[in-house]
């Protein structure tokens, strides 16, 4: 294969349309959703700050930019392995050390949005993903798998976000079964709609936060906050979740994209 001529065609089609780029990430600003811990457990993520350097003025007449504060987990964002404990020790294992290669590559999308609209507490099984697979395909080696729940849509509220009451967070998820079983498959990582990509109530499960603790002690990758998924079919569409190249990073807000097929 020819592999220049190949990319010149997917550039050709791009630009005809015939492939199309969908935005799967939310807006990054001050009412951005952040995650809530338990004030005797953790510290939390502080909101995203947009602070105005200058915007045509005596700090600069000619340009307008801005300067943030923001954590690495807020938004639309990638957990890299050493994120999590159990990733701590890979030196590939942070933003700036993964290679540029594992943040591309084809996305599987398992749609759960039915199951989460009747129930908020939906966990992802193994059963359902093998039905899954017996309509759409295998998952194979090197691809992502995300989970679409259509939870974006209550993106413009973080209680309505976080969906949480008196007895915790209720977010529908994955299960432990469910995350070995993918890791067994060798995919490259793990993606959601919700605030982070494990269920609401995942402390409970064993291991706790089970898609944090196993995806990253296998050195895989996570998606939290995606957006979109109902636009993707539920294969044949390419995913590029690349991170800023924070030195030493655990994670970063990331503008993720999918390329498509085109209407």
């Amino acid at each position: 294969m020819d592999t220049q001529k190949l990319l010149g065609e997917v550039a050709g089609q791009l630009l005809s349309g015939a492939i199309q780029v969908v935005d799967l990430s939310a807006p990054l600003g001050p009412d951005t959703p952040l995650i809530k811990l338990p004030p005797e457990l953790a510290v939390d993520t502080p909101k995203v700050e947009i602070h105005s350097i200058s915007r045509y003025d005596k700090n600069g007449p000619w340009w307008a930019w801005n300067w943030l504060k923001l954590g690495e987990h807020s938004g639309t964002h990638f957990d890299a392995p050493q994120h999590w404990i159990t990733g701590k020790d890979y030196p590939d294992g942070a933003t700036d050390t993964i290679p540029a290669q594992n943040f591309v590559g084809p996305v599987n999308v398992i749609d759960c949005s039915g199951e989460a609209a009747a129930d908020h507490d939906f966990l992802l099984t193994v059963d359902h993903i093998k039905t899954w697979e017996a309509k759409h395909g295998a998952i194979n080696a090197g691809e992502w798998v995300v989970m679409r729940t259509d939870w974006y849509k209550r993106n413009g509220s973080e209680a309505e976000f976080l969906n949480a009451n008196e007895t915790g967070p209720h977010t529908p998820g994955p299960t432990a079964e469910a995350i070995q079983f993918l890791i067994s498959k060798d995919i490259k990582g793990w993606g959601s709609e919700t605030i982070g990509t494990d269920a609401g109530k995942a402390g409970g499960m064993e291991p706790p936060f089970p898609a944090h603790t196993l995806m990253h002690k296998a050195n895989r990758y996570g998606l939290a906050s995606l957006c979109n998924l109902d636009r993707l079919p539920p294969k044949g569409a390419i995913l590029i979740a690349a991170p800023l190249k924070i030195e030493h990073g655990t994670g970063s807000p990331i503008r993720a994209l999918a390329l498509v097929p085109g209407k």
